[in-house]
């Protein structure tokens, strides 16, 4: 009997652990459920967050977008605004110009901002104390001078003990422009030897030189010194095309050449008296130069640098031929040419001009027979 299990106590005991077996069962449910539910939240969020990474990022790139238009947009207000300031002035000066037709012809102004228009309808001859010769005059195809152009000789070149041509070769170029405009801002004519660069810009720079009155020259077409010095013939090709080019753009036809490399430059296996003859033949003069800004390297000169190299020795020479570059990466150059200009302009009895058919040639070779026009390298 002690060992016999009643009926209600086995049935309480295994009602117990099917109690037990239920309730673990139900926690082991409900923990699996909180675990899922967990999951997928966290696994949606992070979903979530790289759409609006996404998104984000998008409207970033819209917006930098957007921003550069607006800033290009200004640019363009910039361009045309100086076009349109510069066409006013143009008007201004053939206002001025009817104006004094209307007159009478005024003073001889040959010394000052007041003179006697120059033939090509600018009011302002010629300028003294570093104001070069306003005004610019070059020949069109039937040899007939044309209003303004390539050569300036509007008026005879003011008496002064020196006489400083600030001359750029290589351009036009994004600086060009800028140049123009600092050239402007101090009254000074320049004379630009460009070379054969096509496309809308170049060719408005072209076009603005000769329109301002400074005096448009040739350096080449290529610029290509193997090209260009292999023969006479191929010399005379890309001169050809170079006076061409300048001609269909500008409206004027160029009398004034520099080499590339200047006359004396050591590439050219030809003698470069052959090349100076055939200019000669084309009635085109060839200008070297005397002091050079020393910025036809591929470094960048210092600014300071550039001012004494231009200044230096101008109180040397009776003509002073100036070399500078207009190139794009040249930024020292234009940075020091404001100063160039008011170094020059605050020395005594100097001006500032164009190179013009009065001009003294300045050439480094010898070539020319006895009893013809020397050249004129250390003048």
């Amino acid at each position: 009997m002690g060992d016999h299990i009643s009926k209600d106590e086995f049935s309480a005991t295994d009602v117990r652990k099917d109690d037990i077996s239920e309730d673990r069962a139900e926690e082991a449910a409900k923990r699996a459920a909180k675990k899922t539910v967990k999951k997928e939240p966290k696994h949606g969020g992070k979903g979530n967050a790289a759409v609006h990474r996404m998104w984000t990022a998008v409207w970033m790139l819209l917006c930098a977008v957007l921003l550069i238009q607006i800033w290009g947009l200004n640019q363009r207000i910039e361009v045309l605004k100086e076009r349109m300031d510069r066409l006013a002035r143009i008007a201004a000066q053939q206002q001025d110009r009817l104006e004094e037709l209307t007159e009478g012809p005024g003073q001889d102004g040959a010394h000052g901002t007041n003179g006697a228009p120059g033939e090509d309808g600018r009011t302002d001859a010629a300028q003294v104390s570093g104001q070069g010769i306003a005004g610019s005059q070059g020949f069109d195809r039937d040899g007939q001078k044309t209003g303004s152009g390539g050569q300036a000789s509007a008026s005879r070149e003011p008496d002064a003990a020196h006489k400083v041509y600030l001359t750029f070769d290589d351009g036009p170029s994004a600086n060009t422009d800028e140049i123009l405009d600092i050239l402007d801002r101090y009254g000074v004519k320049a004379t630009f030897f460009v070379v054969g660069r096509e496309g809308s810009q170049a060719e408005d720079a072209l076009r603005r030189i000769v329109e301002e009155g400074h005096t448009l020259g040739m350096h080449s077409y290529t610029h290509d010194y193997d090209q260009i010095y292999e023969s006479v013939e191929s010399f005379a090709e890309d001169f050809e095309k170079a006076r061409d080019y300048l001609y269909e753009v500008t409206g004027v036809e160029s009398t004034v050449y520099r080499f590339p490399g200047g006359s004396s430059n050591a590439v050219s296996h030809i003698d470069m008296r052959e090349f100076a003859e055939y200019l000669d033949s084309q009635e085109i003069r060839f200008f070297d130069w005397n002091i050079s800004s020393g910025d036809g390297g591929s470094f960048l000169v210092p600014v300071e640098m550039l001012i004494e190299n231009c200044t230096a020795t101008i109180k040397d020479h009776g003509t002073s031929v100036v070399l500078m570059h207009d190139g794009t990466a040249k930024s020292t150059t234009l940075e020091a040419l404001p100063e160039i200009i008011e170094t020059i302009q605050a020395m005594e009895d100097t001006v500032l001009l164009p190179i013009t058919d009065e001009t003294s040639v300045v050439q480094h070779i010898q070539w020319k027979s006895e009893g013809q026009e020397a050249s004129d390298y250390n003048r």
